[in-house]
């Protein structure tokens, strides 16, 4: 890094072993990550760099507090070498240049992570409000398809099961068996894979499949009139200027 700027690099790295920026910035690295640091040897030398005649080499850095974050080797291939932390931080002494684009450059990465933190929470809230439509869907269910003596037997889970997949059926265009046969390594199921327009347009299939349950209309019926009710509501969402890129609708 030296080697990139006029004069001699080994001028440039004594030069900032004599900042007392420096010094205390070594210190704080090596008291965080290094056990075996000589704290009290590290106090003489903060007592020392106000003086005019203050020298400090990486060696005698390393040999007086035992510092591993950075190191000098002789020879062919020798060089000062130094941890990734410390070396951003001469980076920055060296040219101000640097640290402007770095603080650009870590303010633009929190943004990204702050909206990609936004649409997560966005998602967790649509999909927590399909469970509460799911409940309402069940309800429905249990009001108009399953007879009062099934109602504690084991094979009312069916009805449930096979209810979800009409929504699946319209939205996905696929039961849940059918995903995960085609998806085997995929985490979750096929709601945990949606997008959030998907799941908003699901919470409001629910509530659609409830009141046409209580219409008295057949599996085969609504599964058509959810399935257009899907396609409509998919179509205008991505109308909308805001819409995320979704891949096209299989009609």
């Amino acid at each position: 890094m030296a080697r990139k700027f006029e004069g001699d690099p080994r001028d440039h790295i004594r030069n900032w072993l004599r900042n007392g920026s420096t010094i205390e910035f070594l210190g704080v690295w090596e008291k965080v990550h290094n056990p075996g640091f000589n704290v009290v040897q590290f106090h003489h030398i903060k007592a020392e760099f106000t003086r005019n005649t203050f020298l400090m080499s990486v060696s005698k850095w390393i040999e007086n507090t035992g510092a591993i974050g950075i190191t000098a080797k002789s020879g062919r291939y020798g060089g000062t070498y130094a941890h990734s932390d410390i070396a951003v931080q001469f980076a920055t002494w060296l040219s101000p240049e640097f640290y402007v684009y770095l603080v650009k450059e870590f303010q633009r990465l929190k943004a990204i992570e702050a909206q990609e933190r936004h649409e997560a929470l966005e998602w967790s809230v649509r999909r927590i409000l399909t469970k509460i439509n799911y409940s309402v869907h069940t309800d429905a269910i249990k009001e108009e398809l399953i007879p009062p003596r099934l109602a504690q037997d084991k094979t009312s889970g069916l009805v449930y099961a096979g209810e979800a997949d009409i929504l699946n059926l319209a939205l996905f265009g696929m039961t849940a068996k059918e995903w995960r046969t085609q998806n085997p390594e995929a985490k979750g199921n096929i709601r945990d894979q949606a997008t959030t327009e998907q799941l908003l347009v699901l919470a409001n299939l629910e509530a659609i499949n409830a009141e046409l349950i209580r219409q008295g209309l057949s599996q085969d019926e609504r599964v058509i009139r959810l399935n257009e009710a899907a396609i409509t509501q998919m179509r205008s969402i991505l109308a909308s200027p805001s819409a995320s890129k979704l891949p096209p609708i299989d009609k």
